[in-house]
């Protein structure tokens, strides 16, 4: 009887671990499962069978607890609840993960750099910065993968039929699931609802993301700051920041980015793609954040209201910086700092040079796209912005603005140092640069610094001879638009000026202040190693050169060096035999007006004297 219970005893054991070994192996990949019915589950992997099908929505799997999982996010049933924190979730999976977020586990090691992470999938994230080799390689079109998951998912390019299609913009998709959450931007269904505030949403994981925002959650901390997040993928892309990680690389030129989103928006400067098309003007942009601002310069919205000043804008978020004053983008060249990154990086343009932007009329080269596209107009002539005051066109937005407030009297923008009001952003820096004694354009032929670009424009062309004004008159030409504006005024007579004291008019604003001077008796100029004083800055500097010796303009005959324009001229006229100065009495000509003056005084001496009343002795 012992021995019967004994063998009997021998027999369950036997059975028993049988049970334990995997004696069911899959002919595809050698896998060993316990029981007939793990490995028929195992091999839909493989097949790609998926016989249980979802009666809500149609999404089909590959076995009843995936099933059993899946109808949980029609039913909300979550029977999995944090015991530190009370959050609930549908599957035990993700109660696991959350869980490491109370604990602090990082239990998953970076061999290459002794890192660790909370999960599997952030350590393999991680591992592609080390692995520069790509060991997943397609065999049609040749691109390579350092992961495995993106290799398998471009393999589907080639491999797979995207038998879902859509029928109303007939686009496809690999599977069912892809699809009908596709469908719903057509129909505008959004099933999910949230319980807080009511506000719909197409998927169940937009639901919970925005649910958080209710709950204040935010289970997602970044290692580096302990500043967190909603969203893993939100945490990632701020890691970047720390890490200096740029996994996503621009086929076209090799320039890197930290997300996916952002090299799609710049492969299409490459690409020359502009998806979003405006439905006024049919005018194309390559993001929707622009084409939403663009689309409000027609209808008028202007939905951001500044609370400092009351005004309303398309965009608030810059003008905002104004009274704040933060500039937080710093070039590492100069210190300069700026209120936006797209500032800053138009401003590293001008140390490295850069003209990323061609006009395929002239070929001419541009550091902004901005320019690039106010150049264009000069070509088409297009004028799309309209006064509302006076139905004067324009050709940039910045024009029309400062014009407009010819009209208003409105001057918004404030100087720090002194208080003086401009109605243009550029008037109020380009003043600015009185105070700071800011010089940031230098002339490429004598290193002389100038603040303003149009003034380094002008003094290049003293280099250049460049003058590219005409006289309409008498085709005289000119290196600046306001000399050929005086000149002209040497035809039609004009003097538009007129002096506040005595009416006498002028035909510049400047000789205007300066004959002004002659009744205030104002000198403005002081020059610094005598403290004399002097009505013109030109005077000053023909002053200062008296102390410095300076004689910078020079004989083109004889390399006589004179520290006055004037007296240059007036030598120079030695060698041409000119002579510009006429006699009224007798035509003798001059080669200078002082010359003239002298000879004139003969004249006046020649005069006989009017002798009545005048009694002889």
């Amino acid at each position: 009887m012992e021995e019967r219970n004994q063998d009997k005893r021998e027999r369950k054991t036997q059975s028993l671990k049988t049970k334990d070994r995997k004696c069911f192996t899959c002919i595809q990949c050698g896998k060993g499962l316990a029981n007939k019915e793990s490995l028929k589950s195992h091999m839909r992997i493989h097949t790609g069978e998926k016989p249980f099908t979802c009666s809500q929505c149609g999404t089909s799997l590959a076995n009843k607890e995936s099933l059993r999982n899946h109808m949980r996010i029609h039913t909300g049933e979550k029977p999995f609840t944090c015991t530190q924190c009370g959050r609930s979730f549908s599957q035990s999976g993700n109660l696991n993960n959350h869980m490491l977020i109370h604990t602090g586990e990082k239990t998953h090691k970076c061999e290459q750099c002794s890192k660790t992470f909370l999960r599997i999938s952030g350590l393999k994230s991680h591992l592609t910065v080390h692995a520069e080799e790509k060991l997943y390689s397609c065999s049609v079109c040749g691109k390579s993968y350092s992961c495995k998951y993106n290799f398998k998912k471009h393999e589907k390019i080639h491999t797979s039929v995207k038998e879902y299609m859509c029928f109303e913009c007939e686009r496809t998709f690999f599977t069912s699931k892809e699809l009908k959450q596709h469908e719903s931007i057509h129909t505008g269904e959004k099933p999910y609802k949230c319980s807080h505030c009511g506000k719909r949403f197409r998927q169940s994981s937009q639901l919970k993301i925005h649910e958080m925002i209710h709950t204040g959650e935010k289970p997602y901390t970044c290692s580096h700051c302990d500043k967190r997040f909603i969203t893993l993928g939100e945490l990632k892309r701020h890691e970047r920041i720390h890490t200096g990680e740029k996994p996503y690389k621009c086929s076209h030129c090799d320039k890197r980015f930290r997300q996916s989103s952002q090299l799609k928006i710049h492969e299409r400067i490459h690409t020359g793609e502009k998806p979003y098309k405006c439905s006024h003007c049919d005018k194309r942009f390559r993001v929707s954040e622009e084409l939403k601002i663009h689309e409000r310069i027609h209808t008028g919205e202007k939905p951001y209201k500044c609370s400092h000043c009351d005004r309303r804008f398309i965009g608030l978020r810059d003008h905002q910086k104004i009274h704040t004053g933060v500039k937080e983008y710093m070039c590492f060249e100069c210190e300069k700092t700026f209120l936006t990154a797209e500032k800053l990086k138009s401003h590293e343009r001008m140390h490295t040079g850069e003209k990323p932007y061609k006009c395929s009329h002239c070929d001419k080269r541009f550091s902004q796209l901005g320019n690039l596209h106010r150049h264009k107009r000069i070509h088409t002539g297009e004028k799309p912005y309209t006064c509302s005051h006076c139905d004067k066109r324009f050709s940039q937005l910045q024009s029309l603005k400062s014009h407009e407030r010819t009209h208003t009297g409105e001057k918004p923008y404030k100087c720090s140092h002194c208080d003086k009001k401009f109605s243009t952003l550029g008037s109020l820096q380009t003043h600015e640069r009185i105070h700071t004694g800011e010089k940031p354009y230098m002339c490429s032929h004598c290193d002389k610094k100038f603040s303003t670009l149009g003034n380094l424009k002008i003094h290049e062309r003293t280099h250049t001879g460049e003058k590219p004004y005409t006289c309409s008159h008498c085709d005289k030409k000119f290196s600046t638009l306001e000399n050929l504006k005086t000149h002209e005024r040497t035809h039609t007579g004009e003097k538009p000026y007129t002096c506040s004291c005595c009416d006498k008019r002028f035909s510049t604003l400047g000789n205007q202040k300066t004959h002004e001077r002659t009744h205030t008796g104002e000198k403005p100029y002081k020059c610094s190693l005598c403290d004399k004083r002097f009505r013109q800055s030109e005077n000053l500097k023909t002053h200062e050169r008296i102390h410095t010796g300076e004689k910078p303009y020079t004989c083109s005959h004889c390399d006589k060096r004179f520290s006055q324009l004037q007296n240059l001229k007036s030598h120079e006229r030695t060698h041409t035999r000119e002579k510009p100065y006429m006699c009224s009495h007798c035509d003798k000509r001059f080669i200078d007006s002082k010359n003239l003056k002298k000879h004139e005084r003969i004249h006046a001496r020649e005069k006989p004297c009017n002798l009545e009343g005048v009694r002889s002795p």
